[in-house]
């Protein structure tokens, strides 16, 4: 397989992380973000949304959105399960990857970040919407997670909702949010970050890392 990325991108940091949770082998094709190299051509051929990730498959097969890559993953490589067997767990969990991946992380990105700029927002007005995108969405995901056995977001193993988490607060962070405020989430990216799959598929340890 083959993973077309970028080292701080949050959706393909949720991908890698899936990866090395099922134990899967594969060649990273990095595309500076920064740089538009999405934007070029031969990319836009196999992923017209001009995003990352993209994911290969071994038979040739295209995949596209972070979301749709891991469940998939999950189903062609049950172990260990990225969501839990209980209907009404696995829709919660569900809704909790949603409010990060569809909701929160889309409005904080590079490419809506970028369109303020054109739009003559300053820089300090370009950081204040993200970090407000990142306060919001996280403020909502420490309720949804509040009343839910621990150390993960849902119970003693990760899900699919820890895969966004993880990458979300990195996120908030670089905007400076005071993640001090969402304690419960601190619980369930403490527990991931003591697992090598979580730690080996974090930014800096990628080989597209900027120096």
């Amino acid at each position: 397989m083959k993973l077309h990325g970028y080292f701080r991108s949050s959706a393909s940091y949720r991908v890698r992380i899936a990866l090395n949770l099922k134990g899967l082998t594969v060649e990273h094709l990095p595309h500076h973000l920064r740089k538009g190299e999405q934007c070029a051509p031969a990319y836009l051929a196999i992923n017209p949304q001009g995003l990352v990730p993209t994911l290969e498959s071994d038979a040739g097969a295209i995949l596209t959105q972070s979301l749709a890559i891991i469940e998939w993953l999950d189903e062609a490589n049950p172990e260990p399960p990225l969501l839990p067997k209980d209907s009404l767990q696995r829709a919660k969990v569900r809704a909790f990857a949603q409010a990060i991946a569809c909701d929160t992380h889309p409005v904080q990105n590079l490419k809506v970040l970028a369109r303020l700029r054109q739009l003559g927002l300053s820089e300090d007005k370009v950081t204040e919407w993200a970090a407000w995108a990142n306060r919001e969405g996280l403020s909502a995901c420490e309720t949804l997670a509040a009343g839910e056995a621990g150390p993960f977001c849902f119970g003693s193993v990760p899900t699919l909702a820890d895969l966004c988490l993880v990458p979300q607060l990195a996120n908030a962070r670089r905007f400076g949010v005071d993640v001090t405020a969402f304690p419960r989430l601190l619980k369930a990216e403490a527990a991931a970050k003591a697992m090598k799959a979580f730690a080996d598929a974090a930014p800096d340890k990628q080989v597209d890392a900027e120096q």
